[in-house]
């Protein structure tokens, strides 16, 4: 698998503040009786998402700017990275509507500062390591994998429109780029002297292509049929409705995953 996928360079931060916007505007009308809403992530009501969001954020600009509670320091305690997530869920168990959200504010205004500051080639000690531009994409992918839920949880309608903005071609490329990756951690070799090239109708956007034009596979279809894919969320219908051509594509609608 060869090819490409760069972002026009200094677009992660300023996406990934209006990614953040994004998601504050979503919570903007919350009741305190929104928060028990269940959203599509099972066992996780609306309040849980929220405090997901907050407490990887808090991690995420400690991690930047080795603070106290960095990704290597806070998952020390637990067995594994989902015990871990479960902890920072459960906080949310009594907190009320401003609580939860003043604190998520708070968390992303930090995690901004602290990739600002540091600069966009400056490396992150998150799980392998990473430039700061890439841990912008990778917390921009989080935000806006939540965010869907979000949004079925207060039943906002699915519209690919409003699902596929310009912040989620960020997402999009991401699937791509960790495919070598997501792979290895399924234990599956991808097959000799393949390549995958992604075509994706990204509506009123255009079209996003990743990966070389004379790629030997592909995989086509909506936006954000992919973007949902990689995020997994409503995998089936999502992956029912791109089309793979080659071995390579084929397992890329298998295995696309663009989180740990």
């Amino acid at each position: 698998m060869t090819g490409g996928t760069a972002e026009e360079p200094g677009t992660e931060l300023r996406d990934l503040r209006r990614q953040f916007l994004a998601v504050r505007a979503l919570l903007a009308d919350l009741t305190d009786q929104d928060l028990d809403l269940p959203t599509p992530a099972e066992g996780w009501a609306v309040r849980h998402q929220i405090a997901h969001l907050a407490d990887t954020e808090e991690v995420a600009a400690d991690t930047v700017r080795g603070g106290p509670r960095t990704f290597a320091e806070a998952v020390r305690p637990y067995a594994d990275a989902e015990a871990f997530t479960a902890a920072g869920v459960a906080r949310a168990k009594d907190a009320d509507l401003d609580t939860l959200t003043g604190r998520l504010v708070r968390a992303q205004d930090d995690t901004l500062a602290a990739l600002e500051s540091a600069g966009p080639d400056a490396r992150v000690p998150w799980a392998l390591g990473l430039s700061a531009r890439a841990f912008a994409r990778a917390r921009l992918m989080e935000s806006w994998a939540h965010a869907w839920d979000l949004a079925r949880a207060l039943g906002i309608p699915e519209d690919p429109c409003g699902e596929v903005t310009p912040e989620s071609r960020h997402v999009a490329s991401l699937g791509y780029d960790t495919l070598p990756f997501a792979l290895r951690r399924a234990r599956v070799r991808p097959p000799g002297g393949h390549t995958l090239r992604l075509d994706l109708d990204a509506g009123r956007l255009g079209r996003w292509a990743f990966g070389p034009p004379d790629a030997t596979d592909s995989v086509t279809g909506p936006a954000e049929a992919w973007l949902r894919t990689v995020t997994r969320r409503d995998l089936p219908a999502a992956r029912e409705r791109l089309c793979a051509k080659g071995p390579l594509a084929e397992l890329a609608l298998a295995h696309a995953k663009a989180f740990l």
